[in-house]
């Protein structure tokens, strides 16, 4: 078995990607699995409405198919084709709105999430209603930016950290970042908001570091019973 993670961005933003990958470099250390970050050249250019998110479930499960890894993480904070993609693999397959939500509440009772658009929220919300936790939601206020400006390096940073104070004093005890795109804002947001904020990209790489390590040590334990 190759010991890497994949991400998967199911978009084809190119600065987005970059982000995610500058999101887990500190995880590139010796006796972890190696993290590998890659997108779909013929995603969208974002995952904004429904038709986005359905029309890359597909791609998502090929990818997959092809590509021989330890764990998935699906590289999109809304989850998109996580069911079809878990159907195709035995190994495991994070979605990182799920990662970023349980380790929120790891970290406090109620979380406020930094949507990316309007258009966002459903999707969203669909998966906080799978995991029951829509009463642990204290705030969801999107920004409305198209991708190239979320992901560029200063231009969002401002909103970003205003909307971070704004979910703090609507009684959220963490905020989660809701878009990969997000990522390069994550120290500046917590910060400004005097709360832990959580990055979906590293919350979803730690969950899957946890797995493959656990399944390491499983696989040890199973030859040194043989």
């Amino acid at each position: 078995m190759v010991e890497r993670i994949l991400i998967i961005n199911p978009n084809s933003s190119i600065s987005c990607t970059d982000g995610m990958a500058e999101a887990v470099a500190h995880y590139a250390t010796p006796g972890l699995p190696r993290i590998d970050v890659v997108r779909l050249p013929d995603g969208p250019p974002a995952i904004i409405n429904w038709r986005d998110w359905f029309s890359v479930a597909e791609p998502l499960a090929r990818v997959i198919e092809a590509e021989e890894a330890a764990a998935y993480i699906i590289g999109c904070v809304s989850d998109p084709g996580l069911d079809l993609a878990r159907s195709v693999t035995r190994r495991p397959v994070f979605g990182m709105l799920r990662s970023a939500v349980s380790a929120a509440l790891n970290r406090a009772d109620r979380f406020g999430m930094i949507g990316f658009t309007d258009l966002s929220r459903p999707r969203q919300d669909k998966c906080f209603q799978a995991l029951g936790v829509e009463s642990r939601l204290a705030g969801w206020i999107p920004l409305n930016l198209d991708m190239e400006m979320l992901t560029d390096p200063v231009a969002p940073r401002a909103k970003i950290c205003a909307t971070a104070r704004a979910l703090a004093a609507q009684g959220a005890g963490v905020v989660i970042l809701g878009c990969a795109g997000m990522a390069r804002h994550r120290a500046a947001a917590e910060d400004a908001a005097g709360v832990p904020v959580i990055e979906p990209a590293q919350a979803a790489a730690a969950a899957a570091i946890a797995a493959v390590l656990a399944e390491r040590e499983m696989a040890g334990l199973r030859l040194a019973a043989e």
